[in-house]
């Protein structure tokens, strides 16, 4: 059974990090592409980065220069580092993995920037 498990979320001060962790099991993880993907109240789910499984990265303009995504195919986890944090970032960041037709997704982890 395929298991993404999101971790990290909490309520943060503007300027302040959090560290993500998706935790994946039943899946041969170095073969994915993950993404974090992120959505506010009201609003439309949106992509924030996405890495290969050679550790190609890409990110939203929105969070280029103060998020980092990682993985470590060791521990079958990708990771979203998040610095320089703003009220704009509150929103439930998901995990998601995609391998031609799989496209799973976490259960999702909330964070909130508020002072």
């Amino acid at each position: 059974q395929v298991q993404l498990v999101e971790s990290g979320g909490g309520l943060v001060q503007p300027g302040g990090s959090l560290r993500l962790s998706c935790a994946t099991s039943g899946m041969i993880f170095s073969i994915y592409v993950m993404g974090w993907y992120r959505q506010a109240p009201g609003k439309q789910r949106e992509w924030v980065a996405g890495i290969t499984g050679s550790g190609r990265t890409n990110y939203a303009d929105s969070v280029k220069g103060r998020f980092t995504i990682s993985r470590d195919n060791g521990k079958d986890t990708a990771y979203l580092q998040m610095n320089s944090l703003k009220p704009e970032d509150t929103a439930v960041y998901y995990c998601n993995a995609r391998y031609q037709n799989d496209n799973l997704w976490g259960q999702g982890t909330q964070v909130t920037v508020s002072s």
